[in-house]
């Protein structure tokens, strides 16, 4: 099946909060390994969260300089979250994304 480019979207958006909540990947270079999409991409898609009023920030590590820190989903808003862990598996084969270890 095919998925049309509304439907990867949405899917590629909560498969990154699902990266960041569960501590996966918590940064744009963490992100780009774990799915392999370009960096670009992962830019976009961390600041497209909001769209979904998906609250994730970047904290700054307290005494580091130059954006050294993390991202952290403060909100999932209307999504819940249980749902996409216990999907991630499907959501990141249905974007061709290398499985998640358990």
């Amino acid at each position: 099946m095919t998925l049309s480019k509304t439907r990867t979207s949405f899917y590629r958006r909560l498969y990154v909060a699902h990266l960041i909540a569960s501590e996966r990947a918590v940064s744009v270079p963490a992100i780009v390994e774990a799915t392999g999409m370009p960096r670009r991409t992962a830019q976009d898609t961390l600041s497209a969260l909001a769209e979904l009023d998906i609250v994730c920030v970047f904290e700054q590590t307290q005494g580091e300089r130059h954006h050294i820190g993390r991202y952290v989903v403060r909100d999932w808003g209307p999504i819940d979250a249980s749902w996409v862990a216990a999907n991630a598996f499907s959501l990141a084969g249905a974007l061709g994304y290398p499985q998640p270890n358990a």
